[in-house]
């Protein structure tokens, strides 16, 4: 009798888009079931939707032998942005286990890079779909999905369009996210609001032109002020990032006209912490080198300057720096030449 030809009956090879449609109605599955359904059949689809997320990762990043496929890659995002699979991996994400979902945040971070007949789909998604935000954004609030959601959220602030829609209708609460009593969830709404605040610069421009009250209030009572070393430093290094750039350049005149700025930023300096006192030291500069001080700010210079200039005398920092020294010698030279009638 003839023995049977082997691998004759063998399962063709999944395509991208195959491994994505099957992912899709795991998901729909999970999505229309309660959790309290822990039968066996429920634990079988689990793990195969968690290999399928891990395909997709595969396929996306490649691997140390391979690189990815091009072709694999556009297949594999043109379907998953062609089905509801984005809404539907992030409301199910807390229903995964802890591996399937930093799969999963690792394959929304790629797809958001990913083009499509040179364009990036994922944008047009996020913009026809943009309640996803509000879910990624609410994330925070719970420590078990938040590094997860956070992660997510930072890629898809990637795209102007979507930045400028979190910045405008989330930003505030990231003031208290930041305080958050969970450090690795407070160090991660901190690196998002980073993010929200350098990234896309015309918009943060707008927006904190739009914003510029509420906002640094919030900022100096909130962060500048905070009871917490690690939201304090954080804060004025940002601080300056945001005043120090160009772009910015409307609001920091604006900043550096304040005397309740220039106050918090005095007390900055006598910090005990020497990273935090050069940091403020960055954002004070500004204050002496604005040659329209209004008169309440060249008051406040002179009335301070005998502890001012004895305080830089002794500012030193560890390693040598030129630029540092230079900016040191122009602001003690700004304060020395101060003058009672030399506002503008």
């Amino acid at each position: 009798m003839p023995k049977p030809i082997k691998g004759i009956f063998k399962s063709k090879p999944r395509t991208p888009s195959d491994i994505v449609r099957q992912a899709r109605e795991l998901l729909v599955y999970f999505d229309t079931t309660s959790n309290a359904d822990r039968g066996p059949k429920r634990e079988e689809k689990m793990a195969e939707l968690s290999k399928l997320i891990l395909e997709m990762k595969s396929i996306l990043y490649g691997s140390s032998e391979a690189e990815p496929i091009p072709e694999a890659c556009a297949q594999l995002t043109q379907e998953f942005f062609r089905g509801n699979t984005l809404r539907l991996l992030i409301i199910c994400l807390p229903k995964l286990n802890l591996e399937a979902r930093k799969d999963a945040t690792q394959v929304v971070a790629n797809l958001q890079r990913q083009q499509v007949q040179s364009r990036l789909i994922a944008c047009d998604y996020l913009e026809s779909n943009i309640d996803l935000m509000d879910i990624l954004v609410s994330g925070y609030e719970d420590p078990s999905i938040a590094l997860h959601y956070g992660g997510m959220l930072r890629e898809c602030i990637r795209h102007q369009s979507i930045a400028k829609y979190v910045l405008e209708l989330h930003l505030k609460k990231f003031f208290d996210y930041i305080q958050l009593p969970n450090f690795d969830v407070s160090s991660d709404a901190a690196a998002t609001f980073k993010e929200l605040l350098t990234r896309h610069k015309s918009t943060v421009a707008e927006f904190l032109s739009k914003n510029y009250n509420w906002f640094f209030e919030d900022f100096n009572t909130k962060l500048l002020e905070s009871t917490n070393y690690i939201t304090r430093r954080q804060a004025v290094k940002l601080l300056g990032d945001i005043l120090l750039d160009r772009s910015n350049t409307a609001v920091m005149v604006r900043y550096v006209s304040s005397k309740d700025n220039l106050r918090i930023l005095m007390n900055l300096l006598r910090e005990s912490s020497r990273c935090i006192q050069i940091e403020a030291f960055h954002v004070f500069k500004l204050f002496a080198a604005n040659q329209n001080k209004p008169p309440e700010i060249v008051s406040i210079l002179i009335a301070n300057r005998s502890k001012l200039l004895r305080f830089f005398g002794n500012f030193k920092i560890d390693k040598e720096d030129e630029q540092f020294e230079a900016d040191k010698a122009q602001v003690v030279k700004e304060i020395a030449a101060l003058e009672p009638g030399d506002s503008q």
